[in-house]
């Protein structure tokens, strides 16, 4: 015999009046329910979202209704509903339709009611303002009531009229007012239930109630539990592998507020079947209600959640996929727009149409017009001349530049495993930054100009050579607050000393794509326009370390790229043109497609 499962669907407030059998429903505040505490604003704002929603209902249909928070109940043996969760919302609209009652009979309709384990179970029906100072749950409830009363003071008996019509639409599929009704099974503990959706106030995310349709509607299917259970546990699955945070940043550039990230899955199941979800609450919930309540099977449409996760899957499994598509979802923002339509194309093709399409569509995405419209050589041509004239100034187009460099790098031998890490690459901020220092943005403030010579007194002192040492005695005595005023020579002389035992005091490449990198945020903010030596001991430290440095930065202050060898504490000019050739060399193979995977 399979346990009882909850049941859960969209209701309307005007189903909430009554119970299964057509008499006025009956609600019950158990005592671990702190009583009612919404204030005037509360109340206000439910009542112009409300009024905002039949405004724009009226102007131009968007929605079909209003879905108002979750309203968690327990069905008790003498009929009545054990409210869980939601008691601010239902007392509330309780307190609306007592005090426009008129109204209510005008409509041919009859008020539900709210009874208390521990509290005065008559003031609610006869809400009486002289005892409102009588205790805290009086005191709110007169306060809901003044709230009603001001909001409708400002608004004609037609508003009011217009409202409770709308509030209260029997029409299932008209532009009404409706809650998510999650009834507990009989046999669910109500004050577990209470305890994790209160303390902290923890919501029942949309995917859960997502998951009690699919098992509700499971149940319904396969009276043995198997389905149930299956997708039970599938489902656990499917969210202990997003829970990665390698597969998650692989598909999104930043994290959910919410730690259930299956909800990515369901949204791209709902808008692969043309459902917009974006912007709408609980868009997702009506989706599948819709499908599981018109008695479509569980197990067809689980298994196209399941197929698009799969799908997901194979992407970040993939090598190639991998890291082209990581660069695609990294530039849009990994919207569901953008991963909806790259699934639908890898529906539609073979893998390796798949794949050329990609690299198409990476190429429009750097340069702007198409790939196949360019010869070999006229697409190194133009990769060529557009790692020539970029610069700092587009900053998004550099760093675009720099993270498919590295991306190519890691694609260009088969026999490779290491794979880019885009969790650690979005968590820490990396971004474009210079190899060597700046002519042009000396620091100013005698703070910051302490700073910088600390970071180069720091690198002085681990150099082993006369001339480091000679260069640290000055920085030092500079640094000394104990030497004596006109001592010393000034910042200008010493920055300039130090710039030119490093080779950096003459004009360069400043701000174009020789004299940058990617550098993580932390770095940046610490070392900012440090000599090339200094950034060079930092992220090599850090490399040895075991923290993440983009391949290709690494082999930069490595000097990986330069043709001679050279000094390797100097980033030079011919450092900077066979670095800004490798660059473009690299783009130019991957977009003709020579090596790597995905052919």
């Amino acid at each position: 015999m399979p346990p009882e499962s909850a049941a859960i669907e969209l209701r309307s407030i005007n189903r909430l009046l009554i119970d299964e059998h057509g008499s006025p429903a009956r609600y019950w505040i158990p005592a671990y329910q702190r009583g009612y505490r919404w204030n005037q604003l509360q109340v206000t704002q439910l009542l112009d979202d409300i009024w905002e929603f039949i405004q724009a209902s009226d102007e131009k249909p968007r929605s079909s209704f209003y879905c108002l928070q979750p309203l968690v109940v327990r069905k008790l043996e003498d009929g009545r509903y054990e409210v869980v969760d939601g008691q601010q919302r239902l007392t509330t609209i309780f307190i609306l339709l007592s005090h426009r009652s008129e109204l209510l009979s005008v409509l041919g309709k009859e008020g539900f009611s709210i009874d208390y384990e521990t509290r005065d179970r008559a003031f609610l029906a006869e809400i009486d303002h002289d005892r409102a100072n009588e205790n805290v749950d009086f005191f709110h409830i007169c306060e809901a009531w003044q709230a009603i009363e001001e909001w409708l003071g400002g608004r004609d008996r037609m508003h009011a009229l217009k409202l409770l019509q709308h509030l209260l639409n029997d029409d299932e599929a008209g532009r009404n007012v409706k809650v998510i009704w999650y009834e507990l099974a009989a046999n669910d503990d109500p004050v577990a239930a209470f305890t994790r959706l209160n303390i902290g106030k923890i919501p029942l995310t949309e995917a859960e109630l997502v998951r009690a349709l699919f098992l509700r509607r499971a149940t319904g299917d396969d009276t043995s539990g198997n389905l149930s259970l299956r997708i039970a546990y599938e489902w656990d699955q499917i969210e202990k592998r997003l829970q990665d945070d390698s597969v998650w940043y692989f598909l999104q550039n930043a994290d959910l507020e919410d730690a259930n990230r299956i909800g990515l899955v369901f949204k791209l199941a709902a808008r692969m079947e043309g459902h917009a979800v974006n912007g709408e609450d609980y868009a997702v919930f009506s989706h599948f209600s819709d499908l599981l309540n018109a008695e479509l099977s569980a197990e067809i449409q689980w298994r196209k959640v399941k197929d698009i996760f799969m799908a997901l899957e194979e992407w970040y499994e993939d090598r190639y996929l991998f890291h082209v598509l990581g660069f695609v979802l990294n530039q849009t923002g990994g919207g569901l727009s953008t991963i909806a339509e790259l699934l639908a194309d890898s529906q539609a093709s073979n893998k390796h149409d798949f794949s050329q399409g990609l690299r198409n569509r990476v190429f429009r995405m750097v340069l702007g017009n198409e790939l196949s419209a360019a010869t070999p050589d006229e697409l190194g041509e133009e990769i060529t001349n557009l790692c020539r004239t970029v610069d700092y100034a587009n900053a998004q187009k550099v760093r675009s530049l720099l993270l498919l460099f590295n991306l190519a790098t890691l694609l260009e031998d088969p026999r490779s495993n290491i794979r880019f890490q885009f969790d650690s690459f979005k968590r820490e901020s990396w971004d474009i930054e210079h190899i060597r220092s700046v002519s042009d943005e000396r620091p100013s403030r005698p703070q910051a100009q302490d700073e910088w010579l600390r970071h180069c007194l720091m690198f002085l002192r681990t150099a082993k050579g006369e001339d480091e040492q000679a260069l640290a005695e000055s920085v030092a005595a500079y640094l000394d607050p104990n030497s004596e005023p006109g001592s010393r020579a000034s910042f200008e002389e010493i920055d300039g000393k130090i710039l030119s035992f490093f080779k950096e005091a003459t004009d360069g490449p400043d701000h174009d794509l020789a004299n940058l990198t990617l550098l993580d945020s932390r770095t940046n903010r610490g070392y900012r326009n440090a000599v090339f030596a200094v950034k060079r001991s930092v992220l090599l430290k850090n490399d040895r370390s075991g923290i993440f440095v983009p391949l290709c930065t690494r082999n930069v202050f490595l000097k990986c790229y330069s043709r001679t060898v050279g000094n390797v504490m100097f980033w030079t000019e011919q450092d900077a043109q066979d670095y800004l050739d490798s660059i473009s060399q690299t783009l130019t193979r991957f977009f003709i497609g020579e090596g790597g995977a995905g052919q």
